[in-house]
């Protein structure tokens, strides 16, 4: 059920309670069904974006260069992050689980999450969590990287929509719109017995909760959680806690063009699609051996099409895509804001790309209505635009784990939204070390494509200048990692092995906030797989309460 009132929900009775109608929300809300437990989903925006329930993330960022607006970082709205999501799907490494020097440690381990995974892409709605595959008729004799590594990508990546019939249709799933969350009451005990709601109108109500999941997205669960030590110092570590603390996304960007010696691997870099009709794509990645011998973050690369904004190209179909998505209203609903900026720069000019466009405007508006139809017509999406070329010469992008800086925080504002909550003070840094190792692994990368004979690297500036074009393409905002991590014990993290809160039994956090580490993988398939992992949990820990009680 989905509903834009809150009747009768200070009198309801739900097994579980959770903030947010995200990914994490709304896998852990369809997964908690198939154990016949109901939930309740408290979700602050409408079904279509609203100014003034956005306006709630409104946030203070020391350096707006290094971190993306919040109106674009975050969706106050149904289906949560979904709205915003690219759709890349990839699982953490083995590698991201092994202990290393100067990072934090795991309390579970890759095998506690692998069972999870089917359900987790089957709720992506990305196929079978199959993440290798080779190349026919092409090996490296090399191993020191490999190109057998697949992205697989969503083909309904909002999740309100793929699972649009069961939400609106299970009366155990009971979905209410328009429910901001200000608070959170506490027993004597220290276990959560309610949450406080504001309603757009500023009527509060308050809801009993008996387990209750903060799925509200990275940031937002943080800035909950830090008001709540605001009230209650003592909770979650303390002030001087790791609460907010090494705030993670990843380092990306473009700092090098990289040609392929032949067609064959030169097409073997496309988009392609599966036996099951869903679209994979290969990457480079350095091996978990070269990573430990130079101290590397992982990291892993991909040939992109040319600099869209770069006129110079000489493509149509390339200048024709970046007028569409220079033209905001049209832009915007083509793509995720904080990825059209990217790609569209305001200073740029048009009349270059016009230029382009009219030098074979049929074939542009042909191959521009097939890629729009493969992207937004057809049942399973286009995840991107991928033009092959004839010189076999593409940017090659890198999607690196940032390593945990307890500099790199969210803390609370003096200011109050319009619902009463204190706002973000979000100081997002990288450091200079991190540029480095994104550096070396480029240099051994090009070394590796020149002892396999597959290509070569050109620089887009000079080579002593590699870690400052690093520094100055660095910004993130939209992969919120590590402010409410997961550790062992209290004073490592904020929530254990399963999620729940060190000080309240039945308060769990299901965010990439929770992650000790960012690695190379974009951390949706993974929170996605955690939230199955903490309904597995719910609903076990509930059957040994009802066990312990019919005994007694």
């Amino acid at each position: 059920m989905i509903a834009d009132h809150c009747e009768g929900l200070e009198n309801s009775r739900h097994d579980v309670c959770i903030i947010g109608s995200g990914p994490a929300g709304l896998s852990l809300a369809l997964e908690l069904r198939r154990f016949g437990l109901s939930a309740l989903v408290l979700e602050s925006g409408g079904k279509r974006p609203e100014q003034l329930a956005q306006a709630l993330s409104g946030a203070d960022l020391a350096d707006p260069a290094r971190h993306d607006d919040m109106s674009i970082a975050v969706a106050r709205r149904f289906g949560g992050t979904s709205n915003l999501w690219g759709g890349r799907c990839l699982p953490f490494d083995p590698v991201d689980f092994r202990p290393r020097l100067g990072m934090p440690d795991w309390p579970i381990t890759l095998s506690d999450l692998t069972p999870f995974l089917p359900t987790a892409c089957r709720l992506a709605s990305c196929g079978e969590p199959v993440f290798e595959a080779p190349i026919p008729g092409i090996r490296a004799d090399d191993d020191a990287f490999t190109f057998e590594s697949l992205e697989r990508w969503s083909g309904r990546p909002r999740l309100q929509v793929s699972h649009a019939d069961m939400l609106a249709s299970d009366p155990g799933i009971d979905i209410r719109l328009h429910a901001t969350v200000v608070d959170v009451l506490f027993t004597e005990a220290g276990a959560a017995r309610a949450v406080v709601v504001v309603r757009p109108s500023g009527e509060r109500m308050t809801v009993p909760v008996s387990r209750l999941v903060l799925a509200a997205g990275g940031l937002e669960t943080t800035r909950l959680l830090l008001s709540l030590q605001r009230r209650r110092p003592a909770l979650f570590g303390g002030p001087d806690g790791p609460l907010g603390r090494h705030y993670m996304g990843h380092v990306i960007g473009e700092i090098a063009d990289i040609t392929f010696a032949s067609d064959a691997l030169d097409a073997a870099f496309a988009f392609e699609r599966d036996r099951e009709g869903w679209y994979v794509r290969r990457r480079f990645v350095p091996s978990p051996a070269l990573q430990a011998e130079h101290g590397l973050l992982n990291v892993a690369f991909w040939p992109v099409i040319p600099r869209m904004a770069d006129a110079a190209h000489r493509d149509p179909l390339l200048s024709l895509t970046f007028l569409a998505l220079s033209f905001d209203p049209v832009g915007r609903a083509l793509l995720p804001e904080a990825l059209r900026l990217r790609h569209v720069p305001r200073s740029v000019a048009r009349w270059p790309h016009l230029r382009n466009v009219c030098r074979n405007l049929p074939g542009a508006l042909g191959a521009g209505a097939r890629v729009a139809w493969q992207r937004y017509g057809a049942a399973t999406r286009l995840p991107g635009l991928f033009v092959r070329n004839s010189g076999r010469r593409y940017g090659l992008s890198y999607h690196s784990e940032q390593s945990p800086w307890a500099e790199s925080r969210v803390r609370l504002d003096d200011r109050t939204d319009a619902a009463g909550l204190p706002r973000l003070h979000i100081d997002y840094r990288v450091h200079e070390n991190d540029a480095r190792s994104i550096v070396r692994s480029h240099e051994l990368l090009a070394g590796w494509l020149a002892r396999t004979g597959f290509g070569h690297l050109e620089y887009r500036q000079p080579a002593e200048r590699n870690v400052e074009a690093v520094m100055r393409l660095f910004g993130h905002g939209t992969h919120q990692i590590g402010t409410a991590r997961m550790a062992d014990r209290p004073g490592r993290g904020v929530v254990d092995r399963n999620l729940r809160a060190f000080d309240a039994p039945n308060l769990y956090v299901a965010s990439a906030a929770v992650l000790p580490r960012s690695g190379q993988a974009s951390p949706t398939l993974t929170v996605i797989t955690l939230a199955v992992r903490l309904a597995h949990h719910i609903a076990a820990e509930k059957a040994r309460i009802e066990v312990l009680q019919s005994a007694a």
